[in-house]
């Protein structure tokens, strides 16, 4: 199998590529100045130079509140960009895997995890650019490709929860993080892992993945210390508190059922890949 990575400075990228080094496997990662997956043309060259069989898009404008006022550029990035690899994968012959979010739910389930068959609301533009991209893939290869879905993803990047919180830490700042907002915080090597065996085995369709579990942001962030040995107050606040320009969903944790059966796999709970990532400096 050959793999193209795209959005080859993300932090899911980096640790896709660390994956396929240590398996020898072979994979093309080209800089993003140079791969814009929503070229035709810049696409279209990379897939014709390295011939892949997969082709893995971790490219993704994430920055939610800047997208409610740079529409144009998060749907470019998460909706055009995808149908175009969707496109170039197609007159390939190659498969697609493609990263979606959370974020597509509104939050209002009151009945347990989201899971693959519930109804999508997003409720800004980051989510909505998102679900653009996932119906964009399945308008151009049906169910033949494959969209996952993740959730507070964090991994060996400074754009994640994790850094944030512990530069608020390094710095001596008061600590304060939301009680009243719930998902599942998912760590890279996870989504790496899992993803490659879906891969592997041919895997298509949609479906969440996540570690297991789920939390608020203050029951992450005392867990982050804790697995410091670190004895800090964090003041639990409601989301209101920090006035941020884009609606966030209050529950938008999912459940990882469908795929951990399908794969015949334990997804391990976030509690221990949280703790075991910050013990062994990941977050460093």
């Amino acid at each position: 199998m050959r793999y193209l990575i795209t959005g080859s400075s993300g932090q899911l990228a980096r640790e896709l590529i660390g994956k396929l080094e240590t398996r020898s496997a072979e994979y093309a990662a080209p800089d993003e100045s140079r791969c814009d997956i929503a070229d035709p043309a810049a696409v279209g060259q990379a897939v014709a130079a390295f011939r892949p069989t997969v082709i893995v898009n971790c490219a993704a404008y994430n920055l939610v509140d800047r997208a409610e006022q740079d529409r144009d550029t998060a749907f470019r990035v998460n909706a055009t960009g995808p149908r175009v690899l969707a496109e170039a994968a197609r007159k390939a012959g190659a498969r697609l895997v493609h990263f979606s979010t959370d974020y597509v739910f509104d939050g209002t389930k009151e009945t347990g995890l989201y899971t693959e068959t519930d109804p999508v609301n997003p409720l800004n533009e980051y989510g909505r650019s998102k679900l653009a991209g996932e119906r964009a893939v399945q308008d151009v290869l049906g169910s033949d490709a494959l969209v996952l879905r993740l959730s507070w993803v964090f991994g060996p990047g400074q754009q994640n929860f994790i850094r944030k919180f512990l530069d608020r830490v390094a710095a001596g700042e008061p600590l304060q993080a939301t009680y009243d907002e719930f998902s599942v915080p998912t760590w890279t090597g996870t989504v790496a892992d899992v993803t490659l065996r879906a891969a592997a085995q041919g895997m298509t369709g949609l479906y969440h993945l996540t570690n297991s579990g789920y939390c608020s942001r203050y029951e992450w962030a005392k867990l982050i210390l804790r697995a410091r040995g670190e004895e800090r107050f964090v003041l639990p606040v409601p989301l209101e508190r920090f006035g941020l320009p884009a609606r966030r969903p209050r529950f938008t944790a999912m459940s990882n059922a469908a795929i951990a059966n399908a794969l015949s796999l334990r997804i391990p709970p976030w509690e221990e890949t949280v703790a075991a990532f910050v013990q062994q400096g990941g977050a460093a």
